[in-house]
């Protein structure tokens, strides 16, 4: 469980001693709302489980399955020393028989993706302990999986150092796969490094190569030469999908193609470069900060519109919590608690049987309500932990 003992690490972040009071005050109705939420959500997933397989969902099956799991796990009425219930025992069951000979976690298609979430949700379980050669093969297997073209060992193409979907025979990666993996592979060592020599002689991903991707992927020109660069101030510090590509809006300037910045890759940029080692002294982490605070917004997933509005809420919950920031200050000058905004949006688009769906777009699956309402439980682990 020393994974779940991270995510309260994470979420620390001590207040002034004359705001402690105040703040417990204030928190302790908001925490009541999100358990009562979490509950109605945990219900309704319940309910849609196959009895048979014990997965969740049929599109993705183990990341869907991975996420309902992580989201059960992150219960905020669930102690670490909790066992599985009958039917979470049925989830890990089939997340393991889709443990594949090498060492990955999945089906078929995406095999990193849906490693990387498998991985995460095995080692948040109570039983971690007797799937742990199982973990340490799934992070083999992802480590293996980062992209290295052209000359071994060096970051002289632009998809070195990233991780991607797992079906392109390495000759992609993007953003949001490569902090899923960054997520897994952080949660996954600290789980073992509390095992003794467990770690002792295991491949490490290499972090360097993964800065150098990251910020191939971020609207910075002192720190990314790519040519799609934007030199508009308004995108500079926020993220794109990949160093090649994007699935936000481009833009012509000055005869060339610039891409510009959006909301739920640049929160994933932000929680992968700490991740991969950066702190908030980095000028390429504050930049980050400084675009996210000054583009944050609750009504739409920034540069997207209704696109992928649940991921950005998603990344927007982890990806702070991992920059340990309590408050962002806006471009106005104010000052907000990103906690307490985001719950109450969360809480208020609940549905009545208890589920989150996307109603405005079903880009990236958000017309399923399985994925919806597991972003959205991970989500508000992730703010009660850290009321």
């Amino acid at each position: 469980m020393k994974a779940l003992a991270l995510l309260l690490a994470l979420t620390t972040v001590t207040a002034p001693a004359f705001a402690q009071t105040t703040l417990a005050d204030r928190n302790a109705s908001l925490k009541q709302e999100v358990q009562l939420s979490y509950k109605r959500g945990l219900g309704y997933l319940g309910k849609l489980q196959n009895a048979e397989t014990g997965a969740w969902g049929e599109a993705e099956p183990v990341a869907l399955t991975a996420i309902v799991l992580a989201g059960f796990m992150s219960d905020p009425d669930r102690k670490f020393s909790d066992p599985l219930t009958p039917a979470q025992e049925k989830g890990y069951a089939f997340l393991l028989k889709n443990a594949q000979p090498d060492g990955g976690i999945y089906v078929k298609a995406r095999a990193n993706y849906n490693t990387s979430l498998a991985l995460m949700a095995l080692v948040m379980s109570p039983k971690a302990d007797d799937y742990q050669q199982i973990i340490l093969k799934a992070r083999r297997y992802l480590i293996g999986r980062q992209v290295d073209l052209d000359e071994k060992g060096k970051t002289d193409n632009p998809l070195d150092g990233g991780i991607g979907y797992g079906d392109e025979k390495g000759f992609h990666a993007d953003l949001s796969n490569t902090h899923f993996a960054l997520e897994a592979l952080k949660y996954a060592d600290v789980y073992l490094a509390d095992k003794g020599d467990a770690l002792k002689n295991e491949p490490k991903l290499n972090f360097a190569a993964a800065i150098e991707f990251i910020q191939r992927c971020q609207n910075r020109p002192e720190s990314n030469k790519q040519p799609w660069v934007s030199t508009d101030a308004k995108d500079y510090g926020g993220f794109i999908y990949g160093p090649t590509e994007t699935r936000g809006p481009k833009v012509d300037q000055n005869g060339r193609t610039a891409m510009r910045s959006y909301g739920s890759i640049s929160y994933a940029g932000l929680m992968s470069f700490i991740y991969a080692g950066l702190d908030e002294t980095d000028p390429r982490v504050q930049a980050a900060i400084t675009w996210l605070s000054e583009n944050f917004t609750l009504d739409e997933n920034p540069g997207l519109g209704p696109e992928g509005q649940f991921y950005y809420y998603h990344t927007m919950a982890k990806s702070l919590t991992a920059a340990k920031l309590d408050e962002l200050k806006l471009k106005n000058g104010k000052k907000i608690d990103w906690r307490d905004e985001l719950t109450h949006k969360l809480l208020n688009t609940q549905q009545g049987d208890g589920n989150w769906v996307n109603a405005k777009a079903g880009r990236w699956m958000e017309t399923d309500p399985i994925l919806v309402t597991g972003y959205v439980l991970m989500s508000l682990g992730h703010i009660y932990h850290g009321l």
